[in-house]
């Protein structure tokens, strides 16, 4: 199984044949496998520096085990592919939220596999929406107190990031604001990766501190 540049997510998710591995980074080889370090590595670049060539190795590894576990649990061929292509996105898009010491990376992407196979399960059997649906109707227009409660909560919100400091509120804007990846975020600050999600933590526990004392 290779990543097809003729899917919808192939574009981008493709690498060049000739670009190379960084670090000690290796392809994985007929009749061998890549122990958690290296697993983790992969996940780890594809965290750091959106490295795509350790994306196409975690395909590689995991692309046919994943469709052999879908297969066995009753997908056809072309779902069980839909779904290994999905978690491949996943994989990249999300990849900084793996945390070794709480699964293995096999595990992780596993978890990942099992879920998108039960949220294509649920699309499948979602009945056809009903026109007459109550839930589908034009609600009724806020009451006056909760309209004033709404925007004295917003108002309180807007005070409080006001107390924090410039850098701690400009990365809660584009963490929250902007749904950018901690990742991405980084990139674009020229922070580290781990000093991102650290000011980010301490911009957070500021604020539910201004809230509460509010």
């Amino acid at each position: 199984m290779r990543l097809d540049p003729g899917l919808s997510v192939g574009q981008w998710l493709v690498v060049p044949p000739a670009m190379p591995f960084n670090g000690a980074m290796q392809r994985e080889t007929p009749g061998t496998a890549p122990n958690e370090a290296v697993l983790n590595e992969w996940i780890g670049a594809i965290a750091e520096r959106r490295d795509r060539a350790a994306l196409a190795a975690l395909f590689d590894h995991y692309g046919p085990r994943i469709k052999a576990y879908l297969m066995h649990r009753g997908s056809d061929e072309a779902t069980a592919e839909e779904v290994v292509q999905e978690v491949m996105v996943t994989l990249w898009r999300r990849a900084e939220t793996f945390d070794p010491t709480r699964a293995s990376a096999t595990t992780w992407v596993f978890t990942v596999a099992r879920n998108k196979r039960v949220d294509l399960i649920r699309r499948e059997k979602r009945p056809a929406l009903d026109p007459d649906d109550p839930t589908l109707q034009d609600q009724p227009e806020r009451s006056a107190d909760l309209s004033l409660e709404l925007r004295q909560d917003a108002e309180r919100l807007r005070n409080a990031l006001q107390t924090l400091p410039e850098e701690q509120r400009s990365l809660l804007h584009r963490a929250f604001f902007e749904d950018k990846a901690h990742s991405a975020i980084a990139a674009e600050t020229g922070l580290p990766l781990g000093t991102v999600k650290s000011r980010i933590r301490l911009a957070m526990a500021r604020l539910r501190t201004q809230l509460q004392d509010a």
